[in-house]
């Protein structure tokens, strides 16, 4: 069997970490890129530039593959260039299976998240449910990681957490968060994140684990965090205090969403929503399946802190 994996999303952030674990366990990668190059120098990879929904640049980039691994996804949308919810999660996923199936490429990964439905209340997670169907339905040998928040030191949410610490961006004195209630001061919602090298060592594992096809893996590591907590420990960690962690109101900032223009804010309208929820998994089908445990928060923190001073 070909040890040539496809990987759609190779330049993104969960991207990269997924091309390295393949190098590290000797396959040859076939990485459909958009915009920005992929900043990897391996004779093993072969770059393919293109939209996913380029048929000619995908067929290019499936041909000779056993495996393919689809993480293209986006958190905010630009309709103005056509980059939305149901075209980046729906359109492309369904152009990738299709292409998969042209090409007999029957091993399929495919990356969700955790919270999506059909019935959420944010467009984030209903297109991500929905291209969960059309993976379902596809015939091919699936297997779906469903992560809550995924952290590691290149990824914009350490940056940005990284920013605040450092009171480099507003608001400065405080590190934010949606807050549920007329203050924001209600409940506090967990998440559970996921070092981007566990997760991309879980999504490789999988190419080769007969027991994870047809099932989906909802991903968190061991810790589960309210908002504040987690800043806490980052700011800990990083700039070695305690930032004040406080709440922006959920309903203020998706009033903001409804009157000012999508430029003029750091976050929008799914990411208010989403924020409104739990994000944590059972992790014990990872244990069981993997033999492996994802790490904590903090355990995880400490291995690349020294990477953001």
């Amino acid at each position: 069997m070909s040890r040539i994996v496809f990987v759609s999303g190779g330049s993104g952030f969960i991207g990269r970490a997924v091309v390295r674990e393949l190098l590290k366990r000797q396959y040859r990668v076939h990485a459909l890129v958009h915009r920005r190059p992929l900043p990897i120098d391996d004779g093993r990879i072969s770059t393919f530039a293109g939209e996913l929904d380029d048929r000619a640049v995908l067929d290019a980039a499936m041909e000779r593959c056993s495996a393919a691994i689809h993480l293209v996804g986006i958190i905010r949308e630009d309709r103005p260039r056509n980059v939305t919810f149901h075209r980046m999660h729906v359109d492309f996923t369904r152009t990738v299976v299709d292409a998969c199936v042209r090409h007999g490429v029957m091993r399929y990964i495919h990356m969700s998240a955790l919270g999506a439905r059909a019935d959420s209340p944010s467009l984030y997670h209903q297109t991500k449910a929905a291209a969960e169907a059309i993976v379902e339905s596809s015939g091919l040998s699936w297997t779906i990681f469903r992560p809550s928040l995924v952290h590691g030191p290149e990824g914009e949410f350490s940056q940005m957490l990284l920013d605040w610490a450092r009171r480099r961006k507003a608001p400065w004195l405080f590190m934010p968060y949606f807050g549920a209630g007329l203050l924001g001061t209600g409940r506090k919602y967990l998440v559970q994140p996921v070092l981007v090298d566990d997760l991309a060592r879980m999504i490789v594992d999988a190419i080769d684990l007969p027991v994870t096809i047809g099932k989906r893996y909802d991903v968190g590591g061991i810790q589960h965090l309210t908002w504040p907590e987690m800043y806490h420990l980052f700011s800990r960690e990083v700039v070695g205090r305690r930032r004040l962690a406080l709440p922006i109101p959920a309903w203020y900032a998706l009033l903001l969403t409804r009157i000012l223009p999508p430029a003029l804010l750091p976050f929008n309208r799914a990411q208010v929503i989403m924020s409104q929820e739990d994000s944590v998994a059972d992790i014990e089908p990872i244990r069981r399946d993997f033999n492996f445990r994802p790490a904590g928060f903090s355990e995880s923190l400490s291995r690349y802190a020294r990477q953001l001073r």
